[in-house]
């Protein structure tokens, strides 16, 4: 596994795989999206 970071790193796995792991979402950011969404949800109903 690749370790944390906070920016995207690729890890070379071998004959052309690599393995991408990418920084995660705050909790404030992912709470934001979600009340963003479910609000344009309930117009189209």
């Amino acid at each position: 596994m690749a370790e944390k970071h906070d920016t995207y790193a690729a890890q070379y796995e071998g004959s052309g795989t690599f393995r991408i792991s990418k920084p995660k979402r705050k909790k404030s950011k992912l709470k934001e999206i979600r009340a963003k969404r479910t609000a344009r949800r309930s117009r189209r109903n």
